[in-house]
């Protein structure tokens, strides 16, 4: 099982829009992820968003380039950049299809260090908006790895 953590897009300034949707660049930059996503096979039949316009509008762009039946879902908690990971953490272990969770910073970095080492303050990737965390479940005796890990300007734009 795979999945692809992913922090949302560049978004506006607070003072510009309050609700902080993404940005031009920010959309630039998830539909290039997206399009690496699509060409690199990337089959995730979920995409579960914070709530948060940045977040929807990231896992909207996402699903619409990997292809129809992917379903987006909001997720009831967990997921706002402050939240604690256990809710997800304990989630993920009964999952069995690759999915892709679109959140914020500080929490997805978090997520990403629980999930690999069991300590979500020791640092194991460092987030910038538009990027995706690969992680894979099994190759270190059923724990969980990062596989790859991308950010938008190494797609090129």
């Amino acid at each position: 099982m795979r999945l692809y953590l992913v922090q949302h897009g560049a978004a506006m300034p607070k003072d510009e829009n309050p609700e902080k949707p993404l940005s031009e660049n920010g959309i630039e930059d998830v539909k290039r992820v997206a399009s690496f996503l699509a060409r690199s096979r990337v089959s995730a039949t979920r995409v579960i968003h914070s709530g948060k316009l940045r977040a929807l509008a990231t896992a909207l762009l996402l699903a619409e380039v990997l292809g129809p039946g992917n379903m987006v879902e909001e997720a009831a908690s967990g997921l706002a950049p402050n939240d604690a990971t256990d809710e997800f953490f304990d989630a993920i272990e009964e999952w069995t299809e690759d999915t892709i969770i679109v959140g914020h910073l500080p929490y997805m970095s978090k997520l990403v260090s629980r999930l690999t080492t069991g300590d979500e303050e020791e640092t194991v990737v460092h987030f910038k908006p538009g990027t995706v965390a690969c992680l894979e479940r099994g190759e270190n005796g059923g724990g969980w790895t990062v596989s790859w890990f991308v950010r938008p300007e190494l797609l090129g734009g």
